[in-house]
């Protein structure tokens, strides 16, 4: 009931509803999964969402940011007003990153000209039909510090992965080989 409460005062203070931004919401799900305390995470992650984001009077909007596809059952079963946006999704696409012009622009205005190298380190996202969005975390490091270098790396949690690799059926390990290996996975939204 925290952020509900958080809400209400909030609400009362400024007179406006909140906007709630709930950044890798699916980050401890993933570590309870793969540490193996999923059944006692899960009632408090649905209670938290439900109380959160579903019963929340002072709550105007939300956006919620992960890697993990959100699904209409289980912890998000009580959240029916979803609008999910994936990785083929246009909406927003030049939200979740930079475009090229908007990269190009910041090195003019910094002085700085290594265009080419900037889009072979930082270029690569492709949200719905928009290509050639860069990594937003790389590009301000990069900005601030006129140093091309890896800056995404290390910044999350490899858990998930190892432990369907792990445990997963064979066509999930045949994939992930094929993957580090340099072959390309094509999958169907």
């Amino acid at each position: 009931m925290a952020l509900n409460q958080l809400s209400e005062y909030l609400y009362h203070y400024y007179g406006k509803k909140v906007i709630i931004l709930l950044d890798e919401y699916d980050t401890p799900m993933q570590e309870a999964y793969a540490n193996g305390f999923w059944k006692e995470r899960a009632p408090f992650t649905r209670s938290f969402f439900h109380s959160t984001f579903k019963a929340n009077p002072w709550l105007e909007r939300s956006i919620m940011t992960g890697i993990t596809r959100v699904s209409k059952e289980s912890v998000f079963s009580d959240l029916n007003h979803l609008k999910v946006v994936t990785t083929t999704s246009d909406d927003y696409g030049t939200s979740f990153g930079f475009t090229e012009e908007e990269v190009f622009s910041a090195m003019d205005e910094y002085g700085l000209s290594e265009k080419e190298k900037v889009r072979t380190w930082y270029d690569g996202f492709t949200f719905g039909e928009w290509k050639n969005i860069y990594n937003p975390w790389s590009v301000i490091n990069y900005l601030d510090t006129k140093k091309i270098q890896l800056y995404w790396a290390n910044t999350s949690s490899n858990n998930l992965v190892g432990k369907l690799i792990r445990e997963g059926e064979p066509e999930i390990k045949v994939k992930m080989e094929d993957l580090i290996n340099g072959k390309t996975l094509c999958t169907m939204d």
